[in-house]
């Protein structure tokens, strides 16, 4: 395929980035410039010479501009094959002029949605003679080049510089790849927008997802897989996919996946004292609160410290030099914050590779979304797990009901166990996890290893007892045996909170209550795999 010397080009952009130095980079070219509205006026006020679009067809643009490229001669002069006879005999019996660039981007529907604005004003953000022309060029790419993304102005510059005026072929077939990837990215957004929040269909007939590539990852969870993070087309989110690193080796899929964990769990107590969480392969190894940050940190680190290192931790509040200087005590693969001061930032300088994640906020828990998983020949899709529990949603079921302070310890846990791989068994006291059992296939083992995770703390820091002591337990499911339960009170745990829900929930009460158990029903279960 040859090259093609860039004659005339269309320009019509909602975004304005670096439009004036693309014009005056054709200009130099000596290429004619045809623009609409607002395009056109920005290039003029740069002193560049434009030609209206309305000039090119011989029609005005009409209708609050709704139709101002909808016409054969914007699209004959662009679909038409240069070395097709017939096709240039009726560009010349139409008076057709080609049109060898088009550089658009689409009206802002997703920034439009966003801002909460009328449906009136969403509806009239729905770009057609945008998607259109791209459409028509992509499609003709043997002979015509089209952008729709700023970035790229640079590539078509340089492009140009090196081919004398003219674009190659790979260099066309690559934009027009890119081109078919924005309109339908940006058809997906409209449709999702008409399908669920428009019509109210959660589950609508079909599923269109707007992902773009934000950049290569290392590798995925093991080095012979590849991987790259994505983020949702228009929509933005505190949280990993948007962070920002500060410092750091480049990260990988595991990073990120085992950040996301820590992230969504540390958002449950955005609105809390300062809370520290560490996690190690998606599941938290510790969950603590304190008078302070550093404060905080100790405690979640005393839970497991074995697991805490290599882990990653997420903190609630911006991180001070106190804190900072406790993590870096130990092997740390990455921290996220909502913030760092400057004292905090010099501390883990000395840090290379320690990533440091800055998320300018922490994520709503309770905000309404979905979760999605791959599974052979499909995708699941659910709500995502936002389900909250509140004292008045508690079912006192034993004998003996439960002290203010066991009332706290329960809700801690259970807000903890959430975010754990099922099985999940937690124990904790005064707003500190003692220990953490998870991903057992029964939920008698999660209990035991969760109370052994207590007793070697005790040993390590040389407690008189372990924190399962006088503490409360939460099981993210319901114990269908009385062992489970039995188990936490070997451990010492004096309050329990469950959903309830099993057959033999008669037995598990009755054991309670000879335990000397208080116990409570959530009636809210929260499986994780």
């Amino acid at each position: 395929m040859k090259n093609v010397k860039i004659g005339r080009a269309l320009l019509s952009v909602s975004d304005k980035t670096g439009l004036v130095d693309l014009g005056k980079a054709l200009a130099a070219h000596g290429v004619a410039l045809v623009s609409t509205g607002g395009t056109a006026k920005a290039l003029r006020e740069a002193g560049l010479e434009v030609a209206d679009i309305a000039d090119l067809t011989g029609f005005p643009e009409m209708m609050d501009g709704r139709v101002k490229t909808l016409h054969p001669k914007v699209h004959g002069g662009l679909l038409a094959v240069r070395d097709n006879a017939e096709h240039v005999a009726s560009m010349t019996e139409h008076a057709i002029e080609p049109i060898d660039l088009v550089v658009v981007n689409l009206y802002p529907f997703a920034q439009t949605v966003a801002k909460g604005a009328s449906r009136e004003e969403i509806i009239e953000n729905i770009d057609i003679g945008g998607p259109s022309m791209v459409r028509s060029a992509a499609k003709n790419h043997e002979s015509v080049t089209i952008l729709t993304d700023p970035a790229d102005y640079a590539r078509l510059i340089a492009e140009m510089a090196a081919n004398d005026g003219a674009t190659t072929y790979d260099f066309r077939r690559l934009c027009a790849a890119k081109a078919y990837a924005a309109t339908a990215a940006y058809d997906g957004m409209i449709a999702h927008w008409f399908m669920t929040v428009d019509q109210g269909e959660k589950f609508p007939p079909s599923v269109t997802m707007t992902r773009t590539l934000v950049m290569p990852l290392r590798y995925g969870e093991n080095p012979h897989q590849e991987a790259a993070l994505y983020v949702p087309g228009g929509e933005h989110i505190s949280g990993i996919g948007q962070a920002e690193q500060v410092q750091g080796k480049e990260l990988s899929y595991n990073n990120l996946n085992d950040a996301n964990a820590a992230l969504e769990l540390l958002a449950e107590f955005r609105d809390g004292p300062p809370t520290v969480v560490i996690v190690k392969h998606a599941n938290p190894c510790g969950v603590a609160t304190g008078a302070t940050l550093a404060e905080a940190y100790q405690n979640a680190f005393q839970c497991d410290s074995v697991s805490a290192f290599g882990g990653i931790i997420a903190v609630n509040r911006p991180l001070d030099a106190p804190t900072a200087e406790a993590i870096s005590g130990i092997f740390t693969e990455v921290v996220v914050a909502p913030g760092a001061d400057e004292a905090a930032r010099a501390v883990f300088a000395k840090k290379k590779n320690l990533r440091l994640l800055l998320t300018n906020g922490l994520p709503d828990p309770a905000r309404i979304g979905q979760s999605v998983t791959v599974i052979a020949g499909g995708i699941l899709v659910q709500d995502r797990d936002n389900g909250r529990v509140t004292r008045e949603m508690l079912k006192a079921v034993t004998k003996r009901a439960p002290t203010s302070q066991e009332l706290n310890d329960c809700l801690f846990a259970w807000t903890v166990a959430k975010h754990v791989k099922s099985n999940a068994i937690v124990y904790a006291k005064d707003g500190v996890t003692a220990g953490i059992g998870a991903g057992q296939m029964n939920r008698r083992d999660s209990s035991r290893i969760a109370a052994a995770k207590a007793q070697e703390a005790a040993q390590t820091f040389g407690w008189a007892s372990p924190h399962t002591k006088g503490s409360a337990v939460a099981s993210d499911a319901f114990f269908p045996f009385a062992d489970g339960l039995l188990a936490a009170a070997e451990a010492g745990a004096t309050a329990v909170i469950q959903p309830g829900g099993s057959m033999r929930d008669d037995e598990v009460i009755a054991a309670a209550d000879e335990a000397g158990l208080a116990m409570v029903f959530t009636g809210m279960r929260h499986f994780r795999h």
